[in-house]
């Protein structure tokens, strides 16, 4: 969504001339930056035009994840477990790896069927690093 309202760009512009580059380009590709922004100008909008009018603009605004939301699972971990169940494996989800500072911590995740890894996933959470594993063996080697 922030790539599509043009965020970054709109951010870059309107930073302080003397923002380091590098520090401004770090604040302008972080997810939770970019959604924190995003939720203050919902906010703003309730607060200027009310709760109809901004319903409608964020209905309209996030139609295609809306949409991708209800095409696909949002729990790619019980799919998964679901699909598997029909062959009568298990998923062990294993940490494979963690970097970044405690605050903004980035973990890998591996999805192991049988012993072997079939996908990968990261996340700034376990258990989102979990899903995107999940969701990735969904796409990939796990077949039913």
């Amino acid at each position: 969504m922030a790539d599509r309202l043009g965020l970054p760009a709109r951010l870059r512009a309107a930073a302080p001339v003397d923002v380091a580059q590098p520090a401004l380009d770090a604040l302008v590709s972080t997810e939770r930056v970019l959604a924190s922004v995003i939720e203050a100008v919902i906010g703003a909008c309730y607060l200027a035009y009310g709760f109809e009018t901004t319903a409608r603009a964020v209905r309209e605004a996030f139609a295609p994840e809306i949409e991708l939301s209800l095409e696909r699972p949002a729990d790619f971990k019980s799919a998964l477990q679901e699909r598997l169940a029909r062959r009568g494996e298990l998923v062990l989800y294993e940490v494979t790896a963690e970097s970044g500072p405690p605050h903004e911590r980035i973990f890998e995740v591996a999805a192991v069927v049988a012993g072997s890894a079939v996908a990968h996933g990261t996340g700034r959470s376990k258990k989102e690093a979990e899903q995107a594993a999940a969701a990735a063996a969904l796409e990939t080697e796990v077949e039913a």
